[in-house]
């Protein structure tokens, strides 16, 4: 079996998202096939001296990748969230509070496969970038393969946002999703 153009979107994701936590000093795991299943692909842990009560934040990350162009809105990227099963996409919806906050990180890549990533003896580039977002307290779908949401440019998934993001999280300032298509 030959692995496709999808398979190596989903592993430079990872890849991705493993290079952000280590910028940030932040533990980054694949999950198992159980927690897989029930629409976590990854945890990151952070421990610090964080100004909220909790000195140790976890995240549950579901991640994807596209190449697919991302319509901006303003400040606001569009991104149309496939899903075999809408039970899935609804969990990252809901308001009652799971003990780790999960959050919608997706990696947008060139539509050129030949320009995803690039190395030489100075430096290993990837294409383009992640933007995470919470879908916590969004709209449930009953949409039965995709779902549009939204997601603010200014929240890049980067060390320094990843970094905010773990500051409010220690101080249960759990984010919740802004529908802002205008």
């Amino acid at each position: 079996m030959t692995p496709s153009d999808l398979d190596a979107e989903a592993e430079l994701s990872y890849a991705y998202l493993h290079a952000v936590a280590a910028q940030s000093k932040m533990s980054c795991e694949v999950s198992s096939r159980l927690l897989d299943n029930a629409g976590v692909d990854a945890r990151i842990t952070a421990w610090g001296d964080f100004p909220g009560v909790r000195k140790e934040v976890e995240l549950n990350i579901q991640l994807k990748a596209t190449c697919q162009t991302a319509p901006e809105k303003k400040d606001v990227l569009s991104y149309n969230f496939p899903f075999k099963n809408p039970a899935k996409f609804n969990d990252l919806c809901k308001t009652e509070s799971y003990s780790v906050p999960r959050f919608l990180v997706v990696l947008f890549l060139p539509t050129d496969q030949s320009q995803w990533l690039s190395v030489s003896d100075e430096a290993l580039v990837m294409r383009n970038c992640a933007y995470w977002v919470s879908l916590r307290g969004g709209p449930l779908t009953q949409n039965s393969s995709s779902q549009v949401v939204y997601i603010p440019k200014a929240q890049r998934f980067d060390p320094e946002n990843l970094t905010q993001l773990v500051h409010r999280l220690s101080a249960q300032d759990i984010p919740v999703y802004q529908e802002n298509n205008a």
